[in-house]
Order: structure tokens, then C-alpha cells, then sequence
């Protein structure tokens, strides 16, 4: 049952995510990808995209979640925290959520060009940091990746 539970929790933020996803695209012109940062089942963070807008290629969702959380919380640290992201993290949002001791990444859709949660790297579980993060990939994959899909489509 508590499997059950932790499915349904997952499920319930990972929508939320998506509804960031929505908004960078629809409000902003950004590539779809959202994220919340959950801890003890109390939002602290959320974020979308905003590379394009901002200048700033660090502005994704992931390291916008996480200044966020900084902000609302008053710490750059996250012990117990899970990130919803509709995206599989890359490589420099992953080396983030280690430095901000992030506990677990859910995502959405696998990045088989960038993704650094197991799909190209390994970077959240690498036995080389001192942090490692629980990983749990799929969760809306499908969703995720056609708002992915149609975004790109429009584009070209």
C-alpha cells in the first residue's frame, strides 16, 4: 500500500510540474520543461525554463526550482527534498541537485542526448560524489515527452 501512496504522491506533483512545463511554453516561448522541489510534502521550490527570456543558459527548470527553494527557505542545502522535472536532468542540473544534497529526482521524460540520470550519464548516482540521489525516471513520461515533441514540431 505505501508503494501505492508514493506512486500517487509522485504522480500528483509530477502534474504540477507539467503545468510549469505548460506555462514556460505558453507564457514565455520556452522549451516545456517544469520542475517542483518537494519537501516533506510541502512544495519550496518550483521553476520552468527561462534560458531564452533570462539570457541565461543556466535558467533551467531544475536550477531555477532550486534558487526557488534558496529564497523561500533561506539555505542552498536540501537534505530530504525530491525534484519533480518533466525532463530528465542534464548534466549541470544534476551536479546541482548534488551540491544542494537533494535526496531524489523524479522525472518525466529520458534525454538521449543530454540526460545525466542514467540515460547518457550517471551523474546523480555516481559513486564518485559524496551525495548520491535516488532516481526514480518515468513517472508522465509520456506526456512529458509529447509536450516535448509538439513544442520542437512547431518550431521547424
Amino acid at each position: 500500500m505505501a508503494d501505492n501512496t508514493a506512486a500517487d504522491t509522485d504522480l500528483r506533483w509530477m502534474q504540477y510540474a507539467l503545468e510549469l512545463a505548460r506555462r514556460a511554453e505558453e507564457q514565455h516561448g520556452e522549451v516545456p520543461v517544469g520542475a517542483v522541489l518537494v519537501v516533506d510534502g510541502l512544495l519550496v521550490g518550483e521553476g520552468h525554463n527561462h534560458n531564452i527570456g533570462l539570457n541565461d543558459p543556466s535558467a533551467h527548470a531544475e536550477i531555477q526550482a532550486l534558487r526557488d527553494a534558496g529564497r523561500r527557505v533561506g539555505n542552498y542545502r536540501f537534505p530530504g527534498a525530491t525534484l519533480y522535472v518533466t525532463l530528465e536532468p542534464c548534466a549541470m542540473c544534476s551536479m546541482a541537485l548534488v551540491h544542494a544534497r537533494v535526496a531524489r529526482v523524479v522525472y518525466g521524460a529520458s534525454d538521449p542526448k543530454t540526460g545525466a540520470a542514467g540515460s547518457v550519464f550517471d551523474t546523480l548516482i555516481s559513486e564518485r560524489h559524496n551525495h548520491r540521489i535516488d532516481v526514480v525516471a518515468g513517472v508522465s513520461a509520456e506526456e512529458s515527452g509529447a509536450l516535448l515533441r509538439a513544442f520542437f514540431r512547431k518550431r521547424r
